[in-house]
């Protein structure tokens, strides 16, 4: 018997046992004191019953519904994309990348019924962006990498043995452009996939980057995207008869493929319903837009994929929006009016929030949620306050959402107005409107963090499953009894503490001085076009875009603690430490060819140290949690040990004992005290930073 056999019976023994235990000797009933797991604060609720029951998260969730806490870092994930069940078991395969720029991705087996820390078998590791899982018309589990498409048996004993590739050689992660430019990072190379009733597999192959934008003029099409193997396109495998693509041996010739349709960026998102192929439509696709700064523009979008027809990318956005590098390459040529007048182009069926990043996208068939039958649920990835989410559409018979004339609104998280209609360049526009099954999922300091939905199945009960990577969760979505809780409040870097602290950093000649070399070699020369123009525009002196880029920094989540270099994401994506993407792509290389780049990170690390005036001190060694007050003793939050603070008074003068440090990095508020300027901590509880 392996692990996983008889995960519940095992669950249950240690349940009664610790009652029994607890009962011979006395033992008080357990603390209701939340505990915190992946950032999120748990307390004694759950969701879900019996072997399913989970700790219940304080999300954001539509009447009825709750979200469980299966597996988080304890079960040492990494980085999970993806989620299936293995047919008639109630087990379950989850894709973890492990990380952008390596090879430690790994399929795990989940049991659900295991007990906390024990719920993962690995199947298969070292593979390369392991994302798409699918049951195939074999009934075979699926899943590729970033170059393959393979089947294999997740219950063999050697599932390594069982592996059976049938796609290959398609454009990953190193991949060389028509002008003989070689990428050490294509900007999109995780391959998702459908099969449609006939057998035939759609593959997406991502562009090479966000826009494709080259030094001006822009007087040709995008290279990349064109030709028998352009990338931002849907590729098409056909089976030979009996529809089940063959395995490949080594000296077998890659299978044919046909680009099937074109012009779109990267599409995670695919969804095939049953009465697909409809008027020649084979499934509906999430588009993942272009980065523009602007955080209303563009769109995403929803397209109803036909043979042949080019979605846009990178000509026109939104809804048939020229764009304005490609004026010339509109103006002539096979594209020539491609936005507005030419029947190649295909519009967006109905547009998505901006820079939602759809990753996920299903139509749910199942017992639990009679409610949701037939309708087609989308995962919202993004960052902006726009994305962390689940949609869920009405649809017609057809399978397509519904649009209705503008205005449509949707909800905005944590800003000023909490919704927005859809709208283009033109001004309001028709869309499809949609309920929210977890809406805002952003950050609340002391009960979440912000999440980011990526998989997403519908298990044979009917239960929803989704992994979420921003936080290496897998969850369930249940029943819930009663209203819901109220939507808890945002806690996100407000613009009054982005002001103080660019103040600082303009009142400092060094870290002026600082901040303008890397605005000029790393971010102008590097970052631009990879997901954001950090705001900059043309015409601006030098002072303001020092300003703005430092503001944009400021504003992302989790991005700059001031003091403390080490904790914060510019660090660990610059350098490439961690599970996340490395920032710029390519960069792996930087510190070895470009003279001065190992110093530009340095400068970056001592920008952030050297922000706030006062003396950085080290958390002290001792518990692990250090608690720290306002200056009403009312209590904030706990700090880590180890963590750095930046000390502006070390003897409080209006707090004898203690000494007073700059706000600290939002994630150790409680929300108690989020309106305060300087927080206490006792004076022993510091040590200098060596």
């Amino acid at each position: 018997m392996n692990q996983f056999t008889f995960g519940s019976e095992r669950r249950n023994l240690r349940f009664f046992a610790a009652v029994l235990v607890g009962a011979l000797l006395g033992f008080a009933p357990a603390s209701s004191e939340p505990v915190r797991k992946s950032g999120y604060a748990i307390g004694a609720d759950s969701c879900g019953s019996g072997d399913l029951a989970f700790p219940r998260l304080q999300i954001d969730m539509k009447a009825g519904y709750c979200a469980g806490l299966v597996a988080s870092e304890e079960d040492r994930l990494k980085f999970p994309r993806s989620i299936i069940q293995v047919p008639g078991r109630d087990l379950f395969v989850v894709a973890d990348m492990g990380g952008w720029g390596h090879t430690d991705g790994r399929l795990l087996l989940l049991d659900p019924h295991a007990p906390q820390g024990q719920r993962f078998k690995e199947l298969l590791t070292g593979v390369e962006y392991p994302f798409g899982l699918v049951i195939g018309p074999d009934k075979k589990l699926y899943a590729s990498s970033a170059e393959t498409i393979f089947r294999f048996d997740p219950l063999a004993d050697n599932p390594r043995s069982t592996v059976e590739t049938v796609i290959r050689h398609m454009p990953g992660r190193r991949i060389t452009l028509p002008d003989g430019t070689k990428l050490g990072e294509s900007a999109h190379p995780l391959k998702q996939f459908v099969f449609d009733k006939n057998g035939r597999l759609f593959v997406n192959v991502g562009a090479h980057s966000d826009d494709c934008i080259t030094p001006a003029p822009i007087t040709k099409p995008c290279a990349p995207a064109e030709g028998a193997s352009a990338m931002a396109a849907i590729w098409l495998f056909t089976p030979p008869s009996g529809g089940v693509l063959p395995a490949l041996k080594p000296n077998d010739p890659d299978p044919p493929h046909t680009v099937y349709a074109r012009g779109l960026r990267n599409s995670m998102a695919l969804a095939l319903h049953a009465n697909f192929p409809d008027a020649g439509y084979a499934f509906l696709q999430g588009e993942n837009g272009r980065d523009l700064p602007d955080i209303f523009k563009p769109n995403e979008e929803i397209n109803a994929i036909e043979q042949g027809r080019h979605y846009g990318w990178p000509y026109c956005f939104d809804l048939s929006t020229p764009s304005p590098e490609f004026k010339s390459v509109l103006q002539s040529g096979v594209y020539k009016s491609l936005c507005t007048a030419n029947a190649l182009y295909k519009p967006p069926f109905a547009l998505m929030p901006p820079h939602g990043a759809p990753l996920a996208m299903l139509y749910y068939h199942g017992a639990k949620f009679p409610e949701l039958e037939g309708k087609l649920l989308v995962g919202l990835h993004g960052y902006r306050p726009t994305g962390s989410r689940v949609l869920v559409y009405d649809v017609d018979d057809h399978g397509f959402p519904k649009p209705t004339p503008a205005p449509v609104r949707y909800h905005v998280s944590c800003t000023a107005d909490s919704t927005r209609s859809f709208q283009t360049d033109a001004g309001e526009v028709p869309a499809a409107p949609f309920d929210e099954l977890i809406a805002g999922w952003h950050r609340v300091n002391g009960a979440r963090p912000q999440g980011a939905p990526v998989g997403m199945t519908v298990a044979e009960d009917g239960a929803i499953w989704l992994v979420e990577d921003k936080n290496q969760t897998v969850i369930r979505i249940d029943r819930a009894a009663g209203d819901p809780s109220p939507p808890l409040p945002c806690d996100t870097r407000s613009q009054a503490l982005i002001d103080q602290l660019a103040a600082f950093v303009a009142k400092d000649a060094q870290n002026r001085v600082r901040l303008t070399s890397l605005r000029k070699g790393l971010v102008e020369k590097h970052c631009l076009g990879c997901h954001s123009d950090f705001g900059l525009k043309t015409g601006q002196s030098d002072a303001d875009k020092d300003a703005t880029a430092l503001r944009f920094m400021l504003s992302q989540d989790g991005w700059i603690y001031p003091g403390d270099p080490d904790s914060g994401k510019l660090r660990t994506r610059l350098r490439g430490i961690g599970a996340e993407k490395l920032m710029p792509p390519g960069g792996e290389n930087l510190p070895k060819t470009e003279p001065g780049y190992k110093g530009l990170l340095d400068t970056a690390d001592l920008l952030v140290a050297k922000m706030v005036p006062g003396t950085r001190m080290r958390i002290k060694p001792g518990p692990p949690q250090r608690k720290f007050f306002g200056k009403t003793n009312k209590e904030c939050g706990e700090i880590p040990a180890a963590k750095v603070v930046v000390v502006t008074q070390r003897n409080a003068v209006d707090k004898s004992g203690f000494s007073r440090f700059f706000r600290p990095a939002d994630p150790y508020l409680n929300g108690e005290c989020s309106d305060d300027d300087g927080y206490y901590i006792r004076q022993e509880f510091l040590v200098p930073v060596q």
